[in-house]
């Protein structure tokens, strides 16, 4: 097992800190609402395909997966000017589909569970129904696959509820999967 000082050295080299939320990025499945003011016809909800790209009227195809809204209102600008002389766009998530974590081991509901909003640890296992009481609760892992591989970070239960160690309660990303032994 991990040391708290190999844990503490893992985090400062990581994304998985508990730098606090991170703004919601687009992912296959969500429905947004996508509009350009002052022109009729194109208002629309668009559905984000498996691949992550998303039509739009004039502006053809366009990776909306792993965007923030600004960033894709953003896109939609670039493309549309070509037609539109400037264009406002505006983009909102009408349903989230693609934030899912995944909760697995000795929990009373182990699955896959989206996240609504900014969720933690806790909060996951709270929707897993909490830890059986055969579940090793001072060994929980969560495991994140990121652009460059695999990390994983150590979760004390015991020590998060009592106050002691707040800052492994960390928020969760699309993907993350909580493993309680």
């Amino acid at each position: 097992f991990l040391s708290s000082s190999v844990i503490a050295d893992v985090n400062k080299n990581t994304d998985m800190g508990n730098s606090g939320p991170s703004s919601y990025m687009i992912g296959p499945g969500d429905i947004l609402s996508i509009s350009v003011w002052k022109e009729e016809g194109m208002q629309l909800e668009v559905l984000v395909r498996p691949d992550g790209e998303i039509t739009f009227p004039l502006a053809g195809e366009i990776k909306a997966g792993g965007l923030t809204t600004k960033a894709l209102s953003d896109e939609l600008v670039k493309k549309l000017k070509k037609y539109i002389p400037n264009p406002s766009v505006t983009v909102s998530v009408l349903k989230s589909v693609s934030n899912k974590i995944y909760v697995i081991g000795k929990v009373n509901r182990p699955g896959e569970f989206v996240a609504t909003g900014y969720m933690d640890v806790l909060q996951a296992l709270t929707m897993a129904g909490g830890v059986t009481p055969y579940a090793e609760s001072d060994e929980i892992k969560i495991i994140r696959r990121t652009e460059t591989g695999t990390m994983m970070k150590l979760f004390d239960y015991d020590e998060v509820v009592s106050g002691e160690r707040l800052d492994m309660n960390i928020i969760l990303k699309a993907g993350d999967t909580v493993v309680v032994p």
